[in-house]
């Protein structure tokens, strides 16, 4: 594993990757031991599914999780060495299929998805600001850099990307049977139940009668959505 600790007073940021396990452990700072707590950032770590499994086998192997939240960990094991608690960490996110990475460019990417994400979790979603606005202010990079910087590591637009956030929370919507297609379009701040209509079946392929009347309801998680 290439693990490059950055230490920032107490906290040691160490940025989180799925898929990709690289490089060795490097030698410095293998008897120090940490008295502080580590912070960590997750990639793809956009839903909750895994938290509860990755708290527990973190405290099995010793290690305190101090807030567990998505996209980021703190942890702290006072009597381990800062490459035992990251090794320690290492294998339980390796076991849940996550991995650790240390670029500030995949740390902003997942922190770019956590915001747009936040957006949907309390509906009705009103935008107060555009999304360019939003990011740019939360996360201190103009939207510029930050929308090359995420097509580079994931291959679309921040624009696109937030569409297909919005089109899954649709999704749920119909799934639950509560609301008419007029009601999800205000919930989801659209302009209207047409937009909504073309932008639903351009993600998709059907249409929203379509998808609700054939009840053959796949869904996606959030860190399956790109």
């Amino acid at each position: 594993m290439l693990l490059y600790p950055i230490l920032n007073n107490t906290i040691n940021l160490v940025l989180l990757r799925k898929f990709k396990l690289f490089g060795k452990m490097p030698n410095s700072n293998t008897s120090i031991i940490m008295k502080g707590p580590k912070e960590f950032w997750i990639k793809n770590m956009v839903c909750s599914r895994c938290l509860k499994v990755i708290k527990q086998e973190l405290q099995e192997l010793g290690v305190t999780v101090l807030s567990l939240e998505l996209g980021r960990l703190l942890v702290e094991a006072p009597k381990k060495t800062s490459n035992e608690i990251v090794e320690a960490v290492t294998t339980v996110l390796h076991a849940n299929d996550f991995e650790i990475v240390q670029k500030e460019e995949e740390m902003l990417t997942e922190r770019i998805k956590i915001i747009l994400i936040e957006q949907l979790q309390e509906l009705p979603l009103h935008i107060k600001v555009k999304t360019s606005e939003l990011l740019a202010s939360r996360l201190h990079k103009d939207y510029k850099t930050l929308s090359r910087l995420f097509s580079a590591q994931e291959q679309t637009t921040i624009e696109k990307y937030f569409i297909k956030l919005k089109i899954e929370k649709v999704k749920e919507l119909i799934q639950l049977k509560q609301h008419s297609f007029s009601d999800i379009g205000y919930l989801l701040d659209y302009s209207s139940v047409n937009h909504l209509s073309r932008q639903f079946k351009d993600v998709i392929g059907v249409s929203m009668t379509d998808y609700k009347n054939a009840e053959d309801w796949k869904r996606n998680f959030y860190d399956e959505i790109i």
